[in-house]
């Protein structure tokens, strides 16, 4: 069947397919030199498939946005790893392996990507070149989304390649077990904490406590939280305080989901050294490298925002805390919503440069629907481009620390 095609290659390339177009009984309708090129002029040509070789030049963000925008399907050809890994940056789930050549639009070979782990995970090496960085994930209360970006930010970390746990230390209401479509009722976290207490936590119990979401792109470890409230107990300061130095060992980035609350009432209340419900929480503020405080972009959620943050402050330092302000939405907020947010937590609360992430329902649901990470579920979200720009500001570069790999932030 003959196909109306563009092309985005480079020269050789496009020149071979070009002559041998009409003997394949396919019309090329147009030629560019690059992805911004072809972007510009794609919605203006009766085009129906675009060639495109996976290099910055010739693949896009414009040009994969515009694809999607006109209904043109993208045959983005790879032909090495730098190219795959570029292409899955901006979303490409299915390259296939070049040259590029007209026998694949009769279906080509999938594009190995060297950094895409198989099923089952590979072992945690014995030595890790660095302390793992500790990113606790916290915000008030009135759900402004803190699990779904704990999720959506170990997921980005394990893209970029750096071996990944999300821990659940809300005492609370923990959540990540369910939003991943995790079954397991055992409280991997609790475990984790009493073994560390110990000296027991090592990488044979972690890879036993550990669970890894079914069907990641890029698979990261999760230690589930308490299944029931009164469980609270079992995560007690001293114990997360092992668990957290413990884990720093075993992998690169640990990413903990908190509980809202602050208080620290109990330990006036109490004349006995007990456990006490927020203890773990703090522990892991306290201990944290990196601390993002979320908030809701919203009329209720930004008030609670400032006073929150206000309380933090009195826990940890300023340079450790990243703002985001999520669920961004003009309807909620008026016009121009991200300059309104930004003044007003300027202005009262001397919050400056928050990260702000577009309000993306349909993409945040697909996520919970499917029990996925964001970066899986909508890669070409909004908020997911967002959310990727943050995780590379959280980790420290790998100049810096010798590590292996780090994050590369999205081309704009």
């Amino acid at each position: 069947m003959s196909v109306r095609v563009a092309l985005s290659l480079p020269l050789d390339a496009e020149q071979r397919l070009a002559a041998s177009a009409a003997h394949h009984g396919h019309e090329v309708v147009l030629r560019c030199s690059g992805g911004d090129e072809l972007a510009a002029r794609l919605p203006q040509l009766p085009v129906e498939l675009a060639i495109v070789a996976a290099t910055p030049q010739h693949l896009t963000p414009r040009l994969v946005e515009t694809a999607d925008v006109a209904g043109v399907r993208m045959l983005v050809v790879v032909d090495d790893a730098d190219g795959a890994r570029h292409a899955a940056r901006l979303g490409i789930l299915e390259p296939v392996e070049g040259p590029a050549d007209w026998a694949l639009l009769e279906g080509g070979r999938p594009a190995p990507v060297d950094d895409e782990p198989a099923a089952p995970l590979p072992e945690m090496p014995r030595t890790v070149r660095r302390p793992a960085t500790v990113v606790a994930v916290w915000g008030p209360h009135g759900a402004p989304g803190r699990t779904s970006l704990a999720i959506a930010l170990a997921a980005e970390l394990a893209t970029a390649g750096w071996r990944t746990v999300l821990a659940d230390a809300d005492t609370h209401a923990a959540s990540v077990a369910p939003a991943l479509g995790l079954l397991d009722e055992a409280p991997g976290f609790a475990a984790a904490c009493r073994l560390a207490g110990i000296g027991g936590l090592d990488e044979t119990q972690l890879e036993r406590l550990a669970v890894v979401p079914r069907g990641a792109r890029h698979p990261f470890r999760v230690l589930t939280g308490i299944g029931r409230p009164a469980r609270w107990p079992e995560l007690g300061a001293a114990r997360v305080e092992a668990a957290l130095a413990a884990l720093r060992g075993l992998c690169e980035v640990v990413v903990v989901d908190l509980a809202a609350s602050l208080e620290r009432d109990d330990e006036l209340a109490r004349d006995v050294d007990g456990p006490r419900r927020n203890a773990a929480g703090l522990e892991v503020l306290r201990a944290a490298d990196r601390v993002v405080a979320v908030g809701a972009a919203d009329p209720v959620g930004i008030p609670r925002l400032l006073r929150g943050h206000a309380e933090l402050l009195e826990l940890v330092e300023p340079e450790r805390v990243t703002v985001v302000v999520n669920k961004l939405r003009a309807s909620a907020v008026g016009v121009n919503p991200g300059g309104q947010v930004r003044q007003t937590l300027a202005r009262f609360g001397g919050i400056d440069d928050p990260v702000l992430v577009p309000w993306d329902p349909a993409a945040f649901d697909a996520a919970v629907l499917g029990g996925r990470p964001l970066a899986d579920a909508a890669p070409r979200s909004a908020a997911r481009v967002a959310v990727r720009s943050l995780a590379a500001s959280l980790v420290p570069s790998p100049a810096a620390t010798g590590a292996r790999r780090g994050l590369r932030r999205r081309s704009a």
